[in-house]
């Protein structure tokens, strides 16, 4: 039975699976024919074929849809891919304008302390010597440094500040530096932390290690 150019045409828009099928059923009706067949099983095998070339159009229709539908699925991702990007540039951009904010916060905490706190500390028993400045030691930058004088010993003054005081690890990093500088200068250190807000189970904490924690309320 001769196959129209079309058919086969068709057959190269369906899955290779089916069109080897197809093929293949197409040779049975070749073969069929060749050892003289009834007419009424080669009429049934051609109805057959022809039902199969329909269900060919259906399927190449069926795949171009779904071909269609994958590109569409394709640029669906592709915007929220791009989406995405945007968001993550977003919080990038948030991220460094909260940092900023933090550090403008942070120092205007520093520069609080250098006024107020030589005069707070005199309240309890500390008397400062020299005006307090910013100071690196061994690489590490001390925000507060000065010389003070408590019970008649004279101490150095290792000061650091942290907008909370709520995290038990900003409490171990400030004990380092007060540390580092009694092992550089050979003196002995009265460490401060003058913070916004501490944790009352900081508070004792720091209390228990020595170290004096000045919330900004109470000067």
């Amino acid at each position: 039975m001769p196959v129209s150019v079309g058919f086969i045409k068709r057959l190269e828009s369906v899955s290779p699976e089916l069109r080897q099928v197809l093929l293949e059923l197409l040779e049975e009706v070749e073969r069929q024919r060749e050892e003289s067949v009834t007419k009424r099983e080669f009429n049934e095998l051609k109805e057959i074929v022809r039902e199969l070339a329909q269900r060919v159009n259906e399927l190449a229709e069926a795949q171009r849809r779904t071909e269609q539908r994958v590109e569409e699925l394709a640029e669906a991702q592709r915007r929220t891919e791009e989406e995405i990007r945007k968001l993550a540039q977003g919080q990038r951009r948030l991220r460094q304008e909260v940092g900023g904010l933090a550090r403008s916060v942070a120092y205007a905490l520093e520069n609080e302390a250098f006024r107020r706190l030589p005069e707070f500390l005199r309240t309890k028993g500390i008397e400062v010597l020299e005006r307090m400045v910013r100071r690196e030691v061994a690489g590490e930058e001390i925000n507060l440094f000065g010389r003070a004088r408590r019970d008649g010993e004279e101490l150095l003054l290792v000061r650091e500040a942290v907008l909370r005081l709520d995290d038990p690890s900003k409490l171990r990093r400030l004990k380092e530096k007060p540390a580092l500088v009694e092992t550089e200068l050979g003196e002995k250190v009265l460490p401060v932390l003058v913070t916004h807000f501490a944790a009352r189970r900081l508070l004792e904490r720091a209390e228990r290690a020595g170290v004096m924690v000045v919330q900004s309320f109470e000067w």
